[in-house]
């Protein structure tokens, strides 16, 4: 076996077949939803498959038939983890909340996320930093941060650059409407649907790992190449999701969340 499917793993499961790397992520009693420690152990598990020349493919899905509900909100507004979280709004490099979407987009194979389910705020940007997004036709996606006053800040001003039209992406992100497989896949967001898309994907994976693995990493890299957004956009996501989070229109989005009703206060930056 594989020594990364060794490794044991609290929110992951991790299996190798012929060269092939699935990683499911291992939450189902919270649909998946991205925890601190779901975050930690995706980023040390790529982290793992960076250095591994013997792995040919990935293959990213959920458990239980849903890939990824968002961030985990309680989680993330848990008094334990606001000293981390602001930690990584406010350093000068990539944050934790950046790093595990893309460092898919960073790995020297080929990664194919499997959607089913919910692929919602944290989920669909982690979805738009794989190779390739093979879904359900029943799959929800959503851009869902303005609904809770909050701003996509895991990296997609990269990874959505090139794959989703301008016009799509403000609206998509402005609203938080939630769309399914079939309207993504009209405006680009996702790659096929499939009735079975863990079988696809595992058949497309197998497909890559007939090529020589250095004609695929480069066809990767050049190809990612043409869509590279500078750094600065990633510091611009990390400094407006501060001013989301300070800010006291964020509160109230909470609240109306639960009572529709709930009016904002006027915008409070410019």
């Amino acid at each position: 076996m594989n020594a990364i499917a060794t490794y044991q793993y609290e929110t992951l499961q991790v299996s190798i077949t012929n060269q092939i790397l699935t990683v499911t992520l291992n939450r189902p009693h919270k649909k998946n939803a991205m925890s601190f420690q779901l975050i930690n152990e995706l980023i040390a598990v790529a982290g793992r498959i960076g250095k591994d020349k013997t792995i040919r493919a990935v293959i990213l899905k959920g458990a239980e038939a849903t890939f990824c509900a968002g961030i985990d909100l309680g989680d993330l507004n848990h008094p334990k983890n606001k000293a981390f979280a602001f930690w990584e709004l406010v350093k000068p490099w990539q944050s934790a909340f950046q790093r595990v979407c893309l460092v898919w987009r960073e790995l020297p194979v080929p990664v194919i996320a499997v959607l089913e389910g919910y692929c919602i705020g944290a989920g669909l940007q982690l979805a738009l930093a794989c190779d390739v997004r093979i879904s359900h036709s029943d799959c929800q996606l959503s851009i869902m941060e303005a609904k809770w006053g909050l701003v996509p800040d895991m990296g997609l001003t990269q990874s959505a650059f090139g794959i989703v039209r301008e016009d799509v992406l403000k609206e998509l992100a402005m609203s938080a409407r939630i769309i399914d497989a079939n309207e993504g896949m009209a405006h680009g967001i996702i790659s096929h649907c499939s009735d079975n898309p863990l079988e696809q994907a595992q058949a497309l994976a197998a497909e890559f790992a007939e090529r020589s693995p250095d004609a695929v990493l480069a066809s990767k890299r050049i190809i990612n190449a043409m869509y590279q957004q500078p750094k600065i956009t990633l510091y611009k996501e990390k400094i407006w999701q501060l001013k989301m989070m300070l800010g006291h229109n964020r509160k109230l989005a909470l609240r109306k969340a639960k009572q529709a009703s709930t009016a904002f206060a006027k915008r409070q930056f410019n």
